[in-house]
């Protein structure tokens, strides 16, 4: 699994970290940011969801 995030779309809404915390976390300015070591959802069953909650579309998983 390949996560990406479009950080140019991100507005920091912040569902992708409610959604799936085991991999998604917000960076310093409040975007979201992929915590070290999961770039690959480490398994998580949440991952996909993470990606439809987000509100803009940033999230992207193959």
């Amino acid at each position: 699994m390949h996560i990406d995030i479009d950080k140019d779309v991100c507005i920091g809404a912040g569902q992708c970290a409610l959604a799936a915390p085991a991999v998604f976390t917000q960076d310093d300015d409040g975007f979201s940011a992929l915590l070290p070591d999961r770039e690959d959802g480490a398994g998580s069953p949440m991952v996909r969801e993470a990606a439809r909650a987000c509100p803009v579309g940033a999230i992207t998983v193959t």
